[in-house]
């Protein structure tokens, strides 16, 4: 081993095998056991363990650092082992090897230990998920301000638990519930009108669905980058998105109807009817039963209930100019709400479809029943007056500033209670700035 050893902490490392960076792991780790993941922990350079191993020390060190050495070599104080070696006799070998079974024991038992400081409960991990699935199911009855918040609170909370784990699995399953949350917090900054940070957040969780190989979430995210470049004018990057997320392995038909919806809407947008149509009956197909772990399993926000197909198709109708199909689609998605729990009844949908009700049959020059099927608009508390609600809104305040409306008493009366409605709404109130030329 070179030399002979001028102390016992030198003669130890001999004996044991650990150079100074295998000392210093060894060293860090049984710090960590004793007190904790503390920065204040005593470290240990390689000039410093040089000096400690060759006799050099005038005093101790720290006491921390003595503990840390008592702890490494249990039967030894500090004195001994910045002392000199001990005598050996002819039982030498026994007794090495007695002793290195012992720090094999130890070394292992300090391993369990540190992996066991570097995970978290499964109960915790499986908290998180609940409080994720419990957030997207109540989404449809949350004002976006509220859900938003919500989610942030749990983002913060799933980044606080990944710091405490290095087993890969969890990391694994933290990743994917940190993405479904991004999720979440992007449609809810959508639904406020703050479309450059959803973006941000979408492409967020599209990361952490790329990074965890989650497609669902991937699909999902994607979709939701779609519907956000349409609302901003951009149709043709909507079918590019949605074009590519359909073409990924392992969604399920929820999954699919989604995103051939978001398809219709931008075909229809750029104004190819043939296309939009054959969306819409790709949208309505019954599929093939096959389920995945987003859309379906958790569900909520993540999922596209028969309802929320009828509003989008509704919208695609009018926008191909087609106010037949667009008042029946309405109608149905209406229809279909009311048969629900009034617990499971969205919000966003009623209003959505209200109003696309509305502008099918002012297509038709039908005052009256436009402004009849308006009155569940009104009855929308401010708070919960999210983007979509808020663009269809204007569209039909733009629709009757026409100048055949113009000096019509319940033309102008609507318009007006459509500019009070929108102004108090969070896309306006909280001074984003929301693009009202695309139809919602």
């Amino acid at each position: 081993m070179g030399d002979t050893p001028r102390t016992l902490l030198k003669w130890l490392c001999d004996r044991d095998r650990l150079p100074y960076r295998q000392f210093e792991k060894r060293f860090t780790e049984t710090g960590v056991r004793l007190f904790g993941r503390d920065p204040s922990n005593p470290t240990l350079g390689e000039t410093q363990f040089r000096r400690w191993t060759g006799g050099k020390l005038v005093t101790l060190p720290s006491p921390e650092s003595c503990q840390v050495l008592e702890a490494m070599w249990p039967g030894y104080t500090a004195e001994q082992l910045f002392g000199p070696p001990l005598e050996v006799g002819p039982q030498t070998p026994v007794f090495d090897l007695e002793e290195r079974v012992q720090m094999t024991a130890r070394e292992a038992h300090d391993g369990a230990d540190a992996t066991a400081a570097a995970s978290i409960s499964d109960n915790t991990i499986d908290e998180l998920r609940d409080q994720l699935v419990s957030l997207a199911r109540r989404y449809h009855g949350m004002p976006a301000t509220q859900a938003y918040k919500a989610a942030d609170d749990l983002r913060r909370e799933v980044e606080r638990h990944r710091d405490r784990t290095q087993i890969p699995v969890q990391q694994q399953t933290l990743m994917i519930i940190n993405g479904q949350t991004a999720a979440l917090l992007a449609v809810a900054a959508f639904d406020l009108g703050y479309f450059p940070s959803a973006r941000t957040l979408a492409r967020a969780a599209a990361v952490y669905g790329e990074s965890t190989r989650f497609v669902p979430l991937q699909a999902y995210a994607d979709g939701t980058l779609a519907y956000i470049a349409y609302h901003s004018g951009e149709p043709n990057e909507a079918l590019a998105k949605a074009q590519r997320a359909l073409c990924y392995s392992g969604l399920g038909d929820i999954a699919r109807r989604r995103l051939h919806a978001i398809v219709a809407r931008a075909y229809a947008y750029l104004g190819d009817v043939a296309s939009a149509r054959h969306a819409i009956q790709l949208s309505e197909d019954g599929g093939r039963d096959v389920r995945d772990d987003l859309h379906d399993a958790v569900g909520g926000e993540f999922g596209f209930s028969e309802e929320r197909l009828a509003m989008s198709n509704s919208t695609t109708a009018l926008l191909m100019g087609d106010a037949e199909q667009a008042e029946a689609e309405a109608g149905r998605a209406l229809v279909l709400l009311g048969e629900k729990a009034q617990s499971e009844q969205s919000t966003h949908v009623r209003a959505g479809a209200a109003a696309d009700l509305a502008h099918a049959r002012l297509l038709s020059d039908n005052v009256e029943g436009a402004a009849a099927a308006l009155t569940p608009i009104w009855e929308v508390p401010p708070e919960e007056r999210n983007t979509g609600i808020v663009v269809r809104a204007a569209r039909i305040g733009r629709y009757l500033a026409a100048p055949r409306y113009h000096g019509a008493q319940l033309p102008t009366e609507l318009r007006e209670q459509i500019e009070d409605f929108t102004r108090v709404s969070p896309p306006y109130r909280l001074g984003s700035t929301v693009p009202l030329l695309a139809i919602g």
